[in-house]
């Protein structure tokens, strides 16, 4: 049976949120992107104010996607890893990843994020899979509109268990590992044996909180 380290992204692996920091990224590459700035207010705000739940948050937030064709989005997001992404990463988070692997932990990245800029984190060669928010693509052309459901809290569990069974892994639940900044995040939390909050501002009475930089 395989240990899993598994690790949320934002907040627990990155010092940002990664959808807002590639909003700007991309007004800063392409300032005509400004136009998008006013929908992006509103769709916090609808948020705030329960008109939106966080699908639609999030699909209202990315109009600024559609119609963006495959190779584009492709070395935008590139870029974006190189120039932003990679350098908002927690040290912490990063020796962490590289401790358990040497371990044998399979490393598993599961956040609410979409998928089609998370996977350049693959680029950390220790991690092995990466589940996120699925976006659609129709005709080669990016769209907003999300595939499925949004990746959070018992979402994260389904997905992890799909991905399991797709893969043929048996997984010692009891002793792998799960790394978050929010509770939650706890489905997945509670699915381990050995879960960790990040940077957390409470006290918890049976979470162990780690200070990461």
């Amino acid at each position: 049976m395989e240990k899993l380290a598994i690790f949320d992204v934002d907040y627990t692996l990155t010092k940002r949120e990664t959808l807002r920091q590639l909003f700007y990224f991309i007004i800063k590459k392409k300032p005509q992107n400004i136009i998008y700035l006013p929908r992006a207010i509103f769709s916090g705000l609808f948020f705030v104010l329960g008109i939106y739940d966080e699908k639609n948050t999030k699909e209202s937030f990315l109009k600024f996607i559609d119609g963006l064709d495959e190779k584009d989005m492709r070395n935008l997001v590139k870029e974006f890893y190189e120039e932003k992404l990679s350098k908002i990463l927690y040290e912490d988070g990063i020796n962490m990843i590289r401790k358990l692997k040497k371990q044998g932990c399979k490393i598993y990245l599961i956040s609410a994020s979409p998928e089609f800029y998370l996977n350049e984190l693959y680029a950390i060669e220790e991690v092995d899979k990466i589940i996120g928010s699925k976006f659609l693509v129709q005709e080669g052309k990016h769209r907003s509109q999300m595939h499925g459901n949004n990746c959070k809290g018992e979402e994260k569990v389904k997905r992890l268990k799909e991905e399991l069974k797709k893969d043929n892994i048996e997984v010692d639940f009891e002793n792998s590992y799960m790394f978050s900044d929010s509770l939650s995040d706890l489905p997945l939390l509670n699915l381990v044996g050995k879960p960790y909050l990040i940077n957390y501002k409470k006290n918890h009475d049976s979470i162990e909180i780690l200070k990461w930089k």
